[in-house]
């Protein structure tokens, strides 16, 4: 396969990727439509569901709830004391929009979020068949409304008091660390009733689908990648491995009091994630659960129920759990949890797009700077693979001399299509001509593609990672669209140097003179950073197509002297 026809596969691949994506998007499986809630958290009963076969105590729920908030140096949280959740979560260094001058600080990332239409708590609670307990609808009592990690301070405790006419009193206490987006929970137990107190703590993670997003015109719409990331719940088991449950799939698909040792359940969007994780040793069960609303959305849950602990009277005993709540950073995520790390999730797309990201991880770290890691990684693949292409512009060069010779075999065969091809084989045997050549470089050029877009998409260290001027964002398109410009002109002047190559017919002809057109139109959609690692790769490949062309046009002139 000569290179006009490796470039033309290239694009037809590329757009049936496109137009997939978006039939998925506009035809595929979504939710039924929903009204719009009515309130948050103040509307208690509008949000709040009971852990399925297990009763739900009513004791210690009088009284009024309040909000506490509590700031660190990467998160700022707000804690409801109607059960003891969090019910809002701020990403404090993941603003919402890129850093620029015009607007050097805008606001934070919203996680975890208690509004109607974009409703996500973490909520935990006690249950017990016999005995009090504070589910995630108690009121608890906070000593201040506000706290905040100090300078130089390392951790912070914010504790929350339930207490039963009975004597059982429950302490529920949240410890946040600086530089961490993990969140120590203790739900402790003290028995101060007459008889043993026997129970089950449980954390849980609800939300609701995400809005429809709004636009202001056709190509944000088509350019907005975030469309096409997993939105949806997850859970990991050391035999099963990571899976994940769309909200679609809620209902036809339950997890239904899954027994997991070792594991974690999460809630995840695009970049981020919320995350259960119970202690590696203790056995949980997990499921999922739809409540329905009379006036709002369905609210998805997913579910993590330990084992029954007992406390005798006068002791106490503790249930603790570990929450997530940030970015997916994948080369911290594992540490904290075994396959958490999986939540950066590439699909099949997997082989290719990890051993990129870690290389451009690797680039990061010598330059500081995401867009001249992708230049960089852009010349390590050149390369490796210079002698691969190499020969694959030898090839392209002697089927461009042989073009004299392959006309008039046309001339001599005419219509006789069967008889041509024959002919034409002979001649590349003699000439020692490999048509299939530049298949060749395609086979590294479509993995790098959908790899690369899968990192640029789902990795959140490259999200509205600057490259420089315009610029603001490698994961998204490029504003401007200089990139899918420049890169159009490349292809161009690819085709004046191998401007038509023997052997194919008119029709193709006529394609490749629109494929540099298909290319600009198709790179205005996808992330800039995607763009950037195929322009500097076409001016690459553009100047070792000159050398190699410059250099078998001497030989002949210098086999005559």
């Amino acid at each position: 396969m000569n290179q006009t026809r490796t470039f033309l596969l290239f694009a037809l691949l590329a757009v049936a990727y496109l137009l997939f994506q978006q039939w998925e998007q506009d035809y595929g499986p979504h939710p039924p439509a929903q009204t719009t809630a009515s309130s948050s958290t103040a509307d208690n009963n509008a949000t709040q569901g009971t852990p399925p076969t297990i009763a739900n105590s009513a004791g210690g729920e009088t009284g009024t709830a309040q909000l506490v908030t509590v700031s660190t140096d990467v998160l700022r949280l707000t804690i409801d004391t109607r059960g003891g959740s969090i019910v809002r979560s701020e990403l404090l260094q993941y603003p919402v929009t890129p850093r620029t001058k015009k607007d050097p600080n805008p606001a934070p990332i919203r996680l975890l979020d208690d509004g109607a239409n974009d409703y996500f708590a973490a909520q935990s609670g006690l249950v017990s068949a016999d005995g009090a307990a504070p589910d995630h609808r108690a009121i608890f009592q906070a000593a201040q409304t506000s706290y905040e990690l100090a300078p130089g301070q390392d951790a912070l405790n914010v504790d929350l008091t339930w207490t039963d006419a009975s004597g059982i009193k429950v302490v529920k206490r949240y410890a946040f660390h600086r530089g961490s987006y993990v969140i120590d929970l203790d739900q402790q137990v003290d028995n101060g009733s007459g008889k043993p107190w026997n129970g089950q703590a449980y954390r849980q993670l609800q939300r609701v689908d995400r809005p429809a997003p709004v636009y202001s015109n056709f190509l944000q719409r088509i350019s907005d990648q975030s469309r096409y990331g997993f939105f949806g719940a997850a859970w990991y088991s050391p035999e099963e491995k990571f899976n994940k449950l769309e909200f679609t799939e809620f209902q036809k698909k339950p997890l239904e009091q899954r027994q997991v040792t070792g594991g974690w359940v999460a809630m995840m969007q695009n970049y981020f994630l919320g995350a259960w994780i119970p202690p590696a040793k203790e056995t949980d069960s997990y499921s999922t659960a739809v409540i329905d609303q009379a006036n709002g959305k369905p609210h998805y849950v997913i579910r993590s129920v330990g084992a029954q602990f007992s406390v005798a009277p006068g002791q106490q005993a503790s249930s603790t759990a570990r929450l997530y709540v940030g970015p997916k950073l994948s080369d911290q995520l594992g540490a904290i949890a075994p396959g958490l790390d999986l939540t950066t999730d590439y699909g099949m797309l997997k082989i290719f797009a990890e051993p990129l990201h870690w290389t451009l991880a690797q680039l990061h770290k010598l330059t500081g700077n995401w867009g001249v890691a992708i230049v960089l990684l852009v010349l390590l693949i050149n390369l490796a693979t210079f002698k691969l292409t190499n020969a694959q512009f030898e090839s392209a060069n002697k089927m461009r001399k042989l073009k004299p010779r392959i006309d008039s075999l046309k001339e001599r065969y005419g219509d006789d299509r069967q008889k041509m091809q024959q002919a034409m084989m002979e001649l590349y045997k003699k000439e020692k001509v490999n048509p299939a050549a530049g298949c060749f470089p395609l086979l590294i050029t479509i993995p790098i593609f959908y790899g690369l877009y899968y990192v640029l998409r789902d990795s959140v260290e490259l999200r509205q990672a600057p490259f420089f001027g315009w610029i603001h964002d490698l994961s998204a398109a490029d504003p401007y669209f200089v990139l899918p410009v420049l890169y159009t002109i490349v292809m161009l002047a690819q085709q004046w140097l191998m401007p038509v190559q023997p052997g194919m017919d008119p029709a193709q002809q006529k394609m490749m003179k629109f494929m540099p057109l298909m290319f600009a139109v198709i790179f205005l959609f996808f992330p800039s950073g995607l763009v950037l690692y195929y322009a500097v790769n076409g001016i690459c490949r553009l100047l070792q197509q000159w050398w190699m062309m410059r250099r078998a046009d001497a030989a002949p002139a210098k086999a005559a002297t």
